[in-house]
Parts: structure tokens; sequence; C-alpha cells
């Protein structure tokens, strides 16, 4: 065997850059029409099935079909249509009208019945899809064996790409579009098309999902998305409470998650404790549509509550946006405006391609008049030479001979039946040549005026946001009008101890149940390194050996008695491979300072805003220095004296007094320190200690008022 050597750069180009770029163009990114490869693939046998005007087909008849232009499985083809029909909701317009079970795009687990069991044909606004496609108006290939002819886009009269969600995850990239109200996007592309410097934000409110909800609006960050086609919105569900019965009925939720998720959200608050307020949780979704019954305890104020499950649960979720549209075989994100310059410039050219077309049909229509028409004023004679001929192959020659007619004209002269040579008749034909000409001269000049055609546009945008335009499911709730209620509002606050043992268990214990039982139970040869006091609304910062903070609340831990061994971390916080913590903080203001002291003489002082963070991260990356190894951290909440050791060698050690007010401040988590100890080869620092902990006797000989220092000579015993 033979190996050519390659350069892997070259070998990955060649071999892996063919399937990235199959995966984005031919697969997962959606084009200007608003439809992937699949979706078009199927929409188009359905077209063909003539399944817009006839009635309902089964599924499996239409899969079957759809395998001539798309050779996938099945089951893939049969997922694509499920998302397109109105019974799964998972468009705001749905495409295909559907009998049967489809499941819901809000549920996990409904899972929709097999293809031989249902039914499918196309919805009435499918029209508004494939409209004039026989005239010539998009581009056909061949399928993948070049047996027929498929689309490349669908001529769409209204922007599809915006009006019904969107997703595809690709190599290297993704989509995730919203869905916007029909009528809104309408009204706003007929008047962008009048002044391009309309704003989107005066005629389009929001994102409509098919799902309901509500849309929390941020100005700023809409118009970040309709300018980018990028960022995250929020949408919370909408409830209803029933005072009599002391229930809330949950009809609408976000279009990213499900009614699963979110009662086994809410069931595992309920476990943990942190939600005492509920007594039953329950899916009560029927064929009326989607409903979440949650039952509650007496005195309960339900808008709280409901805010709480807003922060903690899917009941409140994001979207992120990415509008990344396959446009001219390129991927591309962009905002609103610009797609709609892109499919504008499409449908331009389908409408002037339509008129192209009805141009030829009419020229050759009226070629054929005007070689009737010659005929038909002298129809006498012209039977004359009929009767006068031979032979049958000599009748259209001797028409072309004697009314200066081609052999096209001749032809169709020839085979008029009998019965339409009539007065009537005669004087039809004359005047259609009349019309022709007129409707010629009226698409050419139509064909030449980009006014006239854009005027076509907005009559077909307000006809179709008239006959299927809809009020919004999704309604907008105004940012500044939401009350944000803390989740801290609700939890129980209590005196509490945290144990902190060198197995890396984690133990909180209240107050009441130390009095009751103070002996703790902890496994072979583990030991508490830590016991502090806090109070149920405190956080618990954890310092690991690999640099890293770890922050949990402590109401997040579980309640704990001095019996039991307490939460493991790596449990509780999700930690790097033979990552230990090594210390732990508790703190509810972030008041003090952290100090560290490192083998080569250096200490950092960082104060603890830096571990502060404005939203709920578990977990901070360079927590402080691992440049030289760490010797000791110690929070401190004022400065205060502390004793430095300094070992180099085995007999020789000094000790330097000092006030951490020395030590300069650095906001940095990371910082390397400032160096306190003057260093000498073999020199290191062997640990620091507070006033409470030092053993020796008289310190403060050892006092210092600046720094870098050698300190003063002691037994290195006394370290």
């Amino acid at each position: 065997m033979t190996y050519t050597e390659q350069k892997i750069t070259d070998t990955l180009e060649s071999n892996y850059m063919p399937y990235a770029m199959s995966v984005i163009l031919s697969r997962a990114l959606p084009e200007i029409d608003g439809f992937k490869p699949s979706h078009r693939k199927l929409l188009y046998t359905m077209y063909k099935m003539n399944l817009i005007k006839g009635g309902k087909t089964k599924s499996a008849n239409v899969v079957g079909q759809t395998m001539k232009l798309n050779p996938h499985g099945d089951q893939a083809i049969y997922a694509t249509m499920v998302r397109l029909t109105r019974g799964n909701q998972s468009l705001l317009y749905p495409l295909v009208d559907s009998k049967g079970n489809f499941g819901k795009v809000y549920s996990r687990d409904m899972k929709h019945a097999a293809a031989r069991y249902t039914e499918v044909k196309l919805c009435k606004i499918a029209e508004e899809i494939f409209k004039d496609i026989d005239k010539d108006i998009v581009d056909f290939t061949d399928n993948y064996d070049g047996t027929m002819l498929e689309p490349t886009l669908l001529p769409v009269r209204f922007p599809n790409i915006l009006v019904n969600p969107n997703r595809g995850i690709a190599v290297g990239m993704a989509s995730n579009i919203c869905s916007f109200n029909l009528k809104e996007i309408a009204e706003f592309t007929i008047n962008y098309m009048k002044s391009p410097d309309t704003a989107v934000e005066d005629y389009v409110l929001g994102p409509d999902f098919p799902t309901g909800g509500r849309i929390i609006y941020d100005k700023e960050i809409f118009r970040q998305i309709y300018e980018t086609g990028q960022g995250t919105f929020r949408i919370r569900s909408n409830y209803v409470y029933h005072k009599k019965d002391r229930l809330i009925e949950i009809g609408e939720i976000p279009y990213t998650t499900t009614t699963e998720a979110v009662i086994e959200k809410i069931i595992d608050l309920i476990k943990a404790g942190k939600i005492k307020e509920i007594n039953d949780v329950r899916d009560e979704t029927d064929l009326k549509g989607l409903k979440i019954t949650i039952d509650l305890k007496k005195g309960v104020d339900p808008d709280q509550l409901m805010a709480r499950l807003f922060k903690e649960t899917p009941l409140e979720d994001t979207f992120s946006c990415n509008f990344n549209i396959v446009v001219k075989g390129k991927p591309k994100v962009m905002g609103i405006k610009e797609i709609l310059d892109h499919w504008l410039e499409f449908r331009r050219g389908a409408i002037r391609r339509g008129l192209s077309y009805d141009i030829r049909r009419f020229k050759e229509r009226l070629h054929l008049a005007m070689g009737l028409k010659a005929v038909l004023l002298d129809i006498d004679r012209a039977i004359e030479i009929i009767r006068g001929s031979k032979k049958d192959e000599e009748v259209v020659p001797n028409l072309m001979e004697t009314f200066a007619i081609d052999l096209i004209q001749a032809e169709y002269v020839a085979n008029i039946k009998l019965r339409n040579i009539n007065q009537e008749y005669i004087l039809d034909r004359v005047s259609e040549v009349e019309d022709l000409n007129d409707r010629v001269g009226t698409y050419e000049a139509m064909l030449e005026n980009q006014k006239e055609i854009d005027k076509i546009i907005r009559t077909e945008l307000k006809d179709i946001a008239k006959k299927y335009g809809d009020g919004r499911r999704s309604a907008v709730l105004d940012e500044d009008v939401i009350v944000d209620v803390p989740v801290e509002q609700h939890i129980e606050d209590y005196n509490l101890e945290i144990f902190f043992t060198d197995h890396n268990y984690l133990k909180k214990v209240s107050l009441v149940s130390l009095r009751a039982a103070s002996v703790h139970k902890l496994k072979d040869d583990d030991e508490i390194l830590q016991r502090i006091e806090a109070t149920n609304l405190s956080e618990v910062i954890m310092f690991s050996d690999k640099g890293n903070i770890y922050k949990i609340k402590a109401y997040e831990l579980r309640d704990s008695k001095a019996s039991e061994l307490g939460d493991y971390i790596p449990n509780i916080v999700e930690m790097e491979k033979n990552e230990r913590i090594i210390h732990i903080l508790v703190t509810r203001d972030y008041r003090g300072h952290m100090i560290f002291g490192f083998k080569n003489g250096k200490m950092a002082k960082v104060p603890l805003t830096s571990y502060m963070t404005k939203t709920n991260r578990r977990k901070l990356v360079n927590g402080y220095s691992t440049d030289s190894p760490l010797v000791r951290m110690l929070y401190a909440p004022e400065d205060m004296d502390i004793l430095v050791y300094r070992l180099s060698g085995e007999e020789d050690a000094t000790a330097v007094l000092l006030n951490t007010a020395l030590i300069s401040e650095k906001t940095t988590r990371s910082t390397k320190g400032v160096q306190v100890l003057r260093m000498k080869e073999a020199s290191v620092m062997a640990n620091f200690e507070t006033m409470d902990e030092i053993k020796m006797q008289r310190v403060n000989k050892y006092r210092t008022q600046k720094i870098p220092v050698a300190g003063l000579k002691i037994l290195p015993m006394n370290i």
C-alpha cells in the first residue's frame, strides 16, 4: 500500500469542507423563501399531488412520494411533515392541514402517531407559496437521480422567512429565526418599500409565537435584533388565577420549553424545600389545549409565587435570535430590513419572470389571432381554397400562399371546427387581436417599470394580510412594568453553621438542630477544616486547588443534621477532574478582602467584591494566581496584623509582623500580588498567621512598617 504525504490543512479542506458546505447549504439553514431543502421537497411533492384543492391523503402516501425528491428515510421525512402541520402547532401559520395525532411542539412526551394513521393536505395559505410556479418564475433543477425536476426556491408571495419560526444547526454555524405576525410584517414591508427609513419597531411590535406567551420588550435589545439579526429576549408564560379554587392555570408557555420541563422543575423545587406554597402541580392538557394547574396553599399571593417561578423555572425562558439565512448560495446573518431587501429582490425577479412568461404566451396567441383574422375577414375564399384542395396535405400550403400566413398560423386555421365559422365567433376573434396587443403593451411597460412591479407586491401583501392575517398570539409586555421579586424575599432566613471537611463535604446545620445534637458524623480519616457561622441567605464561596471559584447560595444546600455527612461538593457543583476545594468563605455583603500568600514571598489582597457577579454564575476561573504555589489564603473582614514566616533551609527561619494595610489592593482576582518578604536563594514563604493563631510571645519586635523585608530570625520550630 502506498501513502501520499499531505498537509493536514489540505486534507481537511478536501475531505471535510465539502461535507460542511453540504450541511450548511443543502440541509440545515433556510433560504430566502423561508424553507430548508427538506421542507421545499415535501411541500412541492404535495403540490404535485394536487393536495391544495383535493382532499386529504394518508401521510404515508406523501412520505413515499417525497422520496422521489428526498432520498432520506421515511421517519426523517415524516418528522419534517409533522413540524409543518396545524396539529403540531410548531408554525405560526401552518402549511399542512392535518387529521390525526401529530403531537404538540409544547410537549416532549406527546408523540405523534405513525404515518399510516394520519392524513394531510396543504393549507389554504399554501396557494400563496405555489401561485404561478408553472409560469417559469423560479429555477428548477434535476432531482438526485435526474428523473424529474424540482424548484430551487418556492415563489412565496409573502415574507415566509419572517412569519414562521425556523431553526437549524449546521457545521460551525446555526440559525434561529423567531416568527413575526403576518399583518405586522406585511404592513411594515409595504411602508418600507415606500420609505426605506421606516423604523421596524413602528410596525412590528415584537416576535409572535404559535404557543403565545408574553414577550418581555426591551427597546434596545429589540432594536439590536431588528438591525443585526442577533440578540436574546425573554418570554414568559401566561396564567390565570382562580381565587375561589386557589389555583393557577397556565395556558401559554414559552416556545422554547415544554410542559414536562416546567412541571419537573417545579417538583424539584418542592422536593428541595425551596417552594412550600404549592400543594400540587399537574398537567391537564387536553383537546382544548395546553393547561398546567398549580394548587396553592391558603394565604399564598399568586403573583409573588409566579414571580419566583418565572425566575427559577422554564415558565420564563429566553430566545436567542440568529437570523442566519442562505442567500445566493452563501450563509449570512442579517437584520429584518436586509432580509426583506433580499426577499424583495427575489420576489421582483419572480414577478418579472412571470410577466415575461405571460408576454410570450400573449404574443403566441396574438400571432395565431393575426393569422386567423386574415382568414376570417375573407372566410368564403378560405372555404373555397379548402374545398378546392385535392389532398389533405395541400390545405395548409394553399392557405399560407393565399393569405400570406406562416405554417403555425395556417395549421391553427385549418383545425377550426366548422361550427365556429359564425358571425359572433368571427367578430370575437377579430376584436381579440386588439385586446392581445393592448395586453402585450401593458405587460411590457410593467416589465420595464419597477414601480409597477412594487405596486403588484404591495397589492399582494395587502390581500394576503387581509385573507390570512390574524391577531397577535404573544402579548408584548414592556420591561419597565415588570416588578421582579427577588428570590431571597421568599426564602426563610435563619441562623446556621456551615461545616467544611477535608474530604470535601459541606454540611449546613441550623443552630436549633445543633443544640439538639452536636456530635458530627464524618467519614473515616475525615476532619472538619472550617466551621463558619452564617444565615440561610448567605453565599458560600469555595476556592479550589486549581485556582477556580465555585459559588452556591446557602439556601440551595440541603438542611442537614450533625449526624449526617452533608453534601459532597462535586455533587452540587460541576468541578474539573481531580479538583478539590481547599477553602470556603461565607458572606452576604461581600465586605472585606481575601489575603493570599505565595511561596515566592508575594502576597495578594483582593477585595471580596471582585468575586461578585451580576448573573447567577456558579463558576469563576482565575480566582487567584497559580503562578507560585499557594501557602495559605485568609479572609480579612478589615485590615489586620499577620505574622509571616520565611524559611531558608532547615535551620534558617525569619518572621515579620505586618498589617495587611501595607499590601496594595488589587481588584484583578488573579493578581500575582506584591513582594512582602525579601527572598534569598532557596528561601520560601512558609506560612502566615493571625494574632489569634500566633503561639510565640512578644511578637511586636518583628513588626515592620514597610515591605519587602527579610524579617528577624526565629527558631524553625516556631513556624
